[in-house]
């Protein structure tokens, strides 16, 4: 009976937990009859191409007058933006669209706007890619409504086509812009004493392109007959001069109109709108169930071989060892050598500990003699590292980030970050990879010690630019290629010099704080065990025990954990275009999971490592904790091939970039977890066989 009440409990609290707390926002924008409604414009983006453009920048947008006022915004103002919102390539403005609360609009003029050749070809090419724009009301993307497979929901996804490709046989495919847009504004009753009072919030906005020819239009500019459009806009330009010139005054004047309804959602309310854009993730839950039962049997084989190898193995030696301790001092023992006393005392330190020399040397010598598989390193298994100057600052980085992801899990899982938060995900990251730099320092400067370092300094200042400035210093060289392309996602010159602050004077102090007082205040963590002066040679290792071979196929576990949650990622990120993942509680599972077997792939490769007579475990467990970040980049190039359709040089180029930095990065973090419970697996061994 409590068993089942224990198993009840635990499953209420992961769903809990998968389902996750969702808090949209602290305020709610509640509007009267007869209140203007700002319409924001923001980019366009595309599923083939990595390059977003600013909507108001684009050859056939209409620029904003300025003369549509509603509150503390005016059309054409561009509105200030957090630095998730400019890293995301967001660039957003007060548009002239007038949208009055309650009022409906079958029909309204907005602009007239004349394009040359260079912008007709610029807009062909846009649409020929598949350009959609993403339009803004009350913090909710214009969407373009779908209905689900059964017909029996509707859902929305973010954006809507700026125009549409037409084939014609053989010929030249024909390009119509979409130059009238029918605004549906759904609306609920206001909670509380606004809604007593007659206000309204937003719970949905859904926008219809059309493409209305130039002709048939009153003086006013609009369309005789909106819904009964026969033609659309054909982008193909008219030439204003004489035959010579044709080329260079090709030019088209394109008219653009929009109608505007209300309607009232009653179902539908304010805490709830967005799930209307998470319908089609919604329907893929029974996937990410898989996903996670997928990563608990993996974790389950690979815990009952951890069991085997710390249970029996393991404790059966430490056990055989403390036995010949006590038997062995009390045989019969026969004169002892001076020379090989004195040899003992320069060269070997025995299975037991005895530093000091003081113990029988025969019986030393026995119990060497006796000592199999890893009992054999322990006067050199913590020898300190090669390289062991680059090894810490890489330590205190991933520790660096493992404390960035977990905030942002937790907080994702939580809903305080979601999708009302534009760029919080940039944001608050930022701002928790910047205060885990105390964390850096700390953990950075203690392994620097603990591998005979001195100069902690000189691991400070390396701790604090190593990967910040490697990854600083390669998005400024891919940034270069995005300004010549003139896109919305190359960063502003203003955005990289605070960057820049940011790391200098924030994160290096922070980090050169924690460094002080890991390296002066705590120190270097003590070994049960110290290493001998001369080096034990290594034994040949077998061609599959190779290091390289033994790391790429321990990373594939963990890879095989997470690989059905990063099918969702990447769909979201690269064929969405939306960046709207949500199901961080699931995410959060399937993390956990997947740290929990790194662990166990790290110790039971650094056990097998160490029974082979091989104390090169520091670097080794550090590989192999990172490993599966060469699988994650192995799954892109494949679903770069099998599942995109970028197109350019440059958007390949951003793609291959950061999907390489973005494994760099999964790596380090999953390289720091593997090391620490590698580092803490044999410290726990050898100072069990340790006797005083």
């Amino acid at each position: 009976m409590h068993a089942d009440i224990r198993r009840y409990a635990i499953f209420c609290c992961l769903s809990a937990l998968v389902h996750a707390l969702y808090i949209p926002g602290v305020s709610i924008k509640s509007y009267r009859d007869g209140e203007t409604i700002p319409l924001f414009v923001n980019k366009v983006y595309s599923d083939t191409s990595e390059l977003q453009y600013k909507y108001t920048e684009l050859p056939f947008a209409c620029p904003p007058t300025g003369r549509i006022r509603s509150g503390r915004f005016t059309s054409g103002a561009s509105l200030s933006l957090n630095l998730g919102e400019v890293l995301r390539g967001d660039r957003i403005t007060v548009s002239d669209y007038e949208l009055v609360m309650g009022n409906d609009e079958e029909a309204r003029y907005l602009c007239s706007h004349t394009m040359d050749k260079a912008g007709l070809k610029r807009t062909r090419e846009l649409i020929h890619r598949g350009y959609v724009a993403e339009w803004i009301v009350d913090n909710l993307p214009g969407a373009t409504s779908f209905q689900s497979t059964d017909k029996s929901r509707k859902y929305y996804a973010a954006g809507f086509k700026i125009g549409s490709e037409v084939a014609s046989g053989g010929a030249e495919p024909q390009y119509f812009l979409n130059n009238h847009v029918t605004l549906v504004i759904r609306y609920h009753r206001a909670p509380g004493r606004n809604g007593d009072h007659g206000k309204k919030v937003i719970v949905g906005f859904e926008v219809f392109p059309k493409s209305i020819e130039a002709g048939s239009r009153d003086e006013n500019g609009l369309p005789k007959d909106i819904s009964h459009a026969e033609h659309g806009l054909e982008l193909v330009g008219k030439s204003n001069g004489t035959a010579e010139t044709e080329e260079e005054t090709e030019t088209l004047t394109i008219p653009f109109t929009y109608s505007v309804y209300f309607r009232e959602e009653a179902k539908l309310d304010w805490q709830n709108r967005w799930d209307m854009y998470f319908v089609a993730q919604d329907d893929s839950s029974g996937i990410h169930w898989l996903a996670i039962v997928n990563s608990l049997v993996i974790v389950g084989c690979l815990t009952a071989a951890l069991a085997v190898v710390i249970a029996r193995t393991v404790q059966g030696d430490i056990k055989a060892g403390l036995e010949e301790v006590r038997i062995k001092p009390r045989q019969r023992r026969g004169p002892r050598s001076p020379r090989k006393s004195t040899e003992k005392r320069g060269n070997l330190i025995d299975p037991l500990g005895d530093i000091e020399g003081d113990a029988d040397v025969s019986s030393d010598e026995e119990l060497l003699d006796d000592a199999t598989g890893w009992k054999l390193l322990h006067g050199d298994v913590f020898r300190t590292p090669p390289h062991g100057a680059l090894l810490a600052p890489l330590i205190g980085s991933g520790v660096q980030l493992v404390f960035m992801a977990t905030g942002l899990l937790v907080l994702g899982s939580f809903g305080v970050l979601n999708p009302s938060f534009r760029g919080g995900y940039i944001s608050v990251g930022t701002g928790l990879f910047v205060f885990a730099g105390l964390f850096s320092g700390y953990f950075s400067s203690r392994v620097f010690k603990t591998f005979g370092g001195h100069a902690w300094k000189n691991n400070v200042l390396v701790t604090a630019s190593l990967v910040p400035g490697l990854l600083f210093a390669t998005v400024f060289f891919l940034n270069l290629f995005v300004w010549i392309q003139a896109s919305s996602n190359a960063i502003p010159f203003g955005t990289l010099v605070g960057l820049v602050a940011l790391w200098l004077f924030i994160q290096l102090p922070l980090v050169y704080v924690g460094g002080w007082y890991g390296f002066e205040r705590v120190g270097a963590w003590s070994h049960p065990i110290k290493a001998n002066s001369i080096p034990r040679q290594i034994p040949p290792q077998s061609w599959y025990k190779n290091g390289a071979q033994t790391i790429l196929l321990a990373g594939f576990l963990p890879f095989a954990v997470i690989f059905i949650e990063l099918m969702f990622v990447f769909k979201s990120l690269w064929q969405d275009k939306s960046g709207y993942y949500y199901v961080f509680g699931f995410l959060a599972v399937v993390f956990v999971i997947s740290v929990i077997t790194v662990v166990e792939v790290a110790i039971v490769a650094t056990y097998m490592q160490l029974c082979q007579e091989n104390y090169h475990w520091w670097w080794q467990s550090f590989l192999v904790g990172g490993s599966s970040s060469v699988w994650i980049f192995g799954y892109l190039v494949w679903y770069y091939f099998a599942k995109l359709h970028i197109e350019g040089f440059v958007s390949s180029l951003l793609f291959f970039a950061y999907g390489f930095l973005a494994c760099g990065v999964y790596g380090l973090l999953m390289g720091t977890i593997g090391f620490l419970a590698a580092y803490a697996f044999v410290g726990r061994i050898y100072s069990a066989i340790k006797v005083d």
